[in-house]
């Protein structure tokens, strides 16, 4: 079973960039496909964005559509979630999410690996 460290979060003020990072050990990234998922106070879980395990197909969602990108390099066992134009409301802890099963399946919350997290908080 593969663990995952996610790093990169902090705070910012309102149109800053953040690199978030996804470490993984225990296992190859390769075989997963890969998320990021985000939770506020208060709020329900949201899935940021996907990337398959090829790198090959990504989606995001609408919320951060054009400002978020994530990426993977299968070399080095990392999943990135680059964050720029940020906004008060992306204030949220960060986690980093694989699968072994489909995208599809992943945002459903279908999961076999979960971080602890890393918090972004974007002031005004």
């Amino acid at each position: 079973q593969v663990q995952l460290v996610e790093s990169g979060g902090g705070l910012v003020q309102a149109g800053a960039s953040l690199r978030l990072s996804c470490a993984a050990s225990g296992g190859t990234l390769r075989n997963y496909n890969m998320g990021w998922f985000r939770q506020a106070p208060g709020k329900e879980r949201e899935l940021v964005a996907d990337i398959s395990w090829s790198g090959g197909s990504t989606s995001y969602a609408d919320s951060v559509k054009g400002r978020f990108t994530i990426s993977r390099d299968n070399a080095k066992n990392t999943v990135t979630l680059q964050m720029n134009s940020l906004k008060p409301e992306d204030t949220a802890v960060y986690y980093c999410a694989a699968t072994r099963l489909s995208l599809v399946a992943m945002r459903s919350g279908t999961l076999d690996a979960w971080g602890q997290g890393t918090l972004v908080t974007v002031s005004s």
